[in-house]
C-alpha cells in the first residue's frame, strides 16, 4: 500500500516537475522581457527628445509628448510580449484593445481634433507668445499654448481660451510679425516777415530732432509754406514710433513759442501766433 502510495506520489512529480520547470522559465522570460521593455522605453523617450532638441524651432512641450507617446509605444509592444509568454494569446486582446480604442476615438473627437491641431500649431507655428493676433472674432495677446486650447488676452484684460481646432481651422490675423508702420505728425508754425528765415528753420530743425521720440529714419523734414499772399509758415513734418504725436507736438509748440519769439530780427514787442492743422 505504502509502496503504491509512493509510486502514484512520484508519478505525479514526474508530471507536474515539467509543468513547474516550464511555467518558472516563462515567469523568468517575462521577468526579463519586462526590464528589457522598461529599459527599451526610456532610452526611447530619450532618444525622441534627444532627436526633436536638434531642430531648430521645435517646441519643446511637443519634445515631450512625442517622447511618452515612443514611450508608451515600447510599453505596450512589452506588455503584449510578456503576456505572450504565458500563453495568452494576445492577437484577441490587440482586437479588444483596437476595438475600445476605436470606441473611445469616436466619444472624444473634438477633443482628439483640439491635440491634432495643438500639434499642428507647435509644429509649425504661426504665432508665438506674446504676439498680437485675431483669431475669428477674437483679437488679443497670445499668452499660452497648450496642446488642446490656446489662450489670448484681450486690450481691456479679458481672458479668451479658444480650442485649438479653432485656431488651425480659422483665417488667422497676425499683428506682431512685420513692423508696425510709424506715426506721423505735422505741425504748422506761422511766422512774421521780420524773422530771420534761415535761423527760424535750422532752429525748428534742431528743436525737432532733439526730442528722443521723434524718429531719426524717416528723418524730420522742416520746409516753408505760404498761407496767403503775404502769411509764411514753417512746415515740421516728423514720425514717432508710439502713438506719441500729440504730445510731440504741444512739446514743439511750446518750445517754438519761447525760441522762435525772441530771435534774430525780432522787434521786442512782437508776438508769434501758433496755430495746428
Amino acid at each position: 500500500m505504502l509502496e503504491q502510495k509512493t509510486q502514484h506520489l512520484m508519478n505525479d512529480m514526474g508530471t507536474l516537475l515539467p509543468m513547474i520547470v516550464a511555467n518558472a522559465l516563462n515567469a523568468l522570460g517575462a521577468i526579463i522581457i519586462l526590464v528589457i521593455g522598461l529599459w527599451l522605453s526610456g532610452k526611447a523617450d530619450q532618444l525622441v527628445v534627444r532627436t526633436f532638441s536638434r531642430t531648430p524651432h521645435f517646441d519643446p512641450m511637443l519634445r515631450s509628448f512625442f517622447g511618452s507617446l515612443a514611450r508608451y509605444l515600447v510599453l505596450t509592444v512589452t506588455v503584449l510580449a510578456v503576456l505572450s509568454e504565458f500563453g495568452i494569446q494576445t492577437t484577441s486582446l490587440v482586437a479588444v484593445i483596437g476595438a475600445a480604442g476605436l470606441a473611445v476615438g469616436l466619444a472624444l473627437q473634438g477633443t482628439l481634433s483640439n491635440l491634432a491641431a495643438g500639434v499642428m500649431l507647435l509644429i509649425f507655428r504661426p504665432f508665438r507668445i506674446g504676439q498680437k493676433v485675431q483669431i475669428a472674432a477674437n483679437t488679443g495677446t497670445v499668452t499660452e499654448l497648450t496642446l488642446f486650447w490656446t489662450e489670448l488676452v484681450t486690450e481691456d484684460k479679458v481672458q479668451v481660451i479658444v480650442p485649438n481646432a479653432g485656431v488651425w481651422g480659422q483665417p488667422l490675423r497676425n499683428y506682431s510679425i512685420y513692423p508696425a508702420p510709424p506715426h506721423t505728425g505735422e505741425v504748422r508754425l506761422p511766422i512774421a516777415d521780420d524773422v530771420d528765415l534761415d535761423w527760424a528753420t535750422a532752429r525748428m530743425r534742431a528743436i525737432v530732432e532733439a526730442d528722443a521720440r521723434v524718429l531719426a529714419d524717416p528723418a524730420p523734414s522742416v520746409l516753408l509754406d505760404r498761407t496767403t499772399d503775404t502769411a509764411l509758415e514753417i512746415v515740421v513734418a516728423f514720425s514717432t514710433a508710439d502713438d506719441e504725436v500729440a504730445s510731440v507736438k504741444s512739446d514743439l509748440f511750446k518750445t517754438a513759442r519761447t525760441d522762435l519769439a525772441a530771435g534774430p530780427g525780432r522787434r521786442p514787442t512782437a508776438e508769434l501766433v501758433l496755430r495746428t492743422q
